[in-house]
């Protein structure tokens, strides 16, 4: 997942973000500003779990969540899996 891209569209990405993780307050989103460690960071400390939990956490999202941050042509494995057909 490129989170330069997801940096550059903090605004609209907070919104996601909010829906996975609704404990995360305001000014923690506005703390995050499009960073993946300051992510795990606030994870860490609005559910109380341990960094390892909160990687893997942010790592199913971003699985679960790449189409939403797909440039114009796609993400690579969408691109094999369109030429496979």
């Amino acid at each position: 997942m490129n989170w330069d891209k997801i940096e550059g569209n903090w605004n609209q990405v907070k919104g996601v973000i909010r829906k996975q993780w609704n404990r995360l307050t305001d000014d923690q989103l506005e703390a995050i500003a499009g960073r993946r460690e300051k992510l795990v960071v606030a994870l860490q400390e609005c559910y109380g779990i341990a960094e390892n939990l909160a990687e893997q956490l942010v790592a199913s999202w971003e699985a679960r969540s790449e189409h939403l941050f797909e440039g114009e042509h796609g993400t690579e494995h969408e691109r094999r899996r369109k030429a496979v057909r």
